[in-house]
């Protein structure tokens, strides 16, 4: 008998490719060029080799899955399966979600992208409700109509250790960047929906912390307060290649947020290839409805 729905997402969603043999689905990894030389996320680049390089100062750049990899892929599960419900990253931080979109014409309805603005823990969080909505007998379509329906309720907030990967981005000005560091300024940065916005600063990490805990407490009780009292929210933390110090933030956030089992996972590479190693990020995510 033919599975019918099958789950696709990319390596951005923070899920291995041990992980997603468990859980059923596939990943594609993320390409990245590292002195013009080509990795893929988790499959020849690991999360500790990839701060090595970034601590080198090596030039370091994302790329998007080929067209041919992409479609490779979905031929191998539709010959499984009868749908295929791709979840890429958000499309205001990649255009590998519109380059799916066209590719899926050639599938004749066969092929659902999902363009629901999700990265890393959100975005995984949106691979588990697929997989619950799949489970509960929802035709691709449907899945992809919840998830889209719902991409406005997620929120992450996320404080940096340096200035140094925004100035090379071309996200702040070399003189901003200058003066950040001089007064040990803290970006807090913010991703609600599909970019990543400035959201406060603050002298020092532990105030960005209480920034961002002060603004997540008050999503969970101001835009996401119905679902929260519902138990429909998850709780996310994540960090950049310091684990050590996410456990410390994880165990703060447990604190303040008893109610909640909170997951973490390290960022992917391509937000921290942007935002630089040492970073902590807290995010709510709505779980959907499988009625």
């Amino acid at each position: 008998m033919k599975n019918k729905v099958v789950i696709v997402t990319d390596s951005n969603s923070g899920i291995t490719q041990s992980e997603a043999k468990e859980l059923g689905i596939s990943v594609l990894p993320m390409p990245f060029y590292i002195n013009e030389e080509l990795f893929y996320e988790d499959i020849t680049l690991s999360q500790e080799e990839f701060y090595e390089k970034l601590g080198e100062d090596a030039n370091i750049s994302t790329s998007q899955p080929t067209p041919a990899d992409v479609m490779e892929l979905w031929e191998k599960l539709l010959l499984e399966a009868e749908e295929v419900v791709h979840i890429p990253m958000s499309s205001g931080l990649s255009n590998s979600c519109e380059t799916a979109m066209v590719l899926a014409r050639e599938y004749h309805g066969r092929v659902h992208v999902v363009d629901n603005q999700r990265i890393s823990v959100t975005q995984r969080q949106s691979v588990l409700d697929a997989i619950a909505l799949a489970k509960a007998g929802k035709t691709g379509a449907e899945i992809k109509e919840v998830l889209e329906k719902e991409k406005q309720e997620s929120s992450i907030y996320i404080t940096l250790e340096t200035l140094k990967y925004l100035k090379k981005g071309g996200r702040i000005t070399p003189a901003a960047a200058a003066l950040g560091t001089v007064l040990n300024l803290k970006p807090v940065l913010q991703i609600q929906g599909d970019k990543l916005d400035a959201f406060s600063k603050a002298r020092g990490k532990k105030k960005a912390k209480s920034i961002m805990l002060q603004a997540m407490k008050s999503d969970l009780e101001g835009r996401f307060q119905e679902y929260a009292k519902q138990g429909h929210m998850a709780l996310q933390a994540a960090y950049a290649g310091n684990e050590e110090e996410a456990m410390e933030w994880k165990k703060e956030l447990q604190e303040q947020f008893p109610g909640y089992e909170i997951y973490m996972a390290p960022l992917s590479l391509s937000v921290s290839c942007h935002i630089g190693p040492g970073a902590l990020a807290v995010a709510a995510t709505k779980i959907a409805d499988t009625e």
